[in-house]
């Protein structure tokens, strides 16, 4: 569920580059980068999983601009408190 991380001081045209790079990230397979340099290396993990950052990027469009990208999806909820009758 989207907790709205590129909402509050994001552009549209930053959230889809963010997406675009996500994109990308995810038809190449990258979730790691690697490096060596001079005999050393170095591994290095997003600070977010792929499917986190669309989700979130998505979330943000619809929240930015709901005329292009449709509303903000809601989830509704229902409880029942006691017994149910037989």
């Amino acid at each position: 569920m989207a907790r709205g991380l590129f909402i509050t001081g994001f552009t549209i045209s930053e959230v889809l580059a963010i997406q675009q790079r996500a994109k990308e990230f995810l038809t190449e397979g990258k979730t790691l980068m690697t490096w060596n340099e001079a005999g050393s290396s170095a591994t290095k993990q997003f600070t977010m999983p792929v499917d986190q950052v669309l989700e979130e990027c998505g979330h943000a469009l619809r929240v930015l601009d709901p005329a292009t990208y449709g509303k903000p999806r809601i989830a509704v909820v229902s409880f029942i408190s006691g017994h149910l009758p037989k």
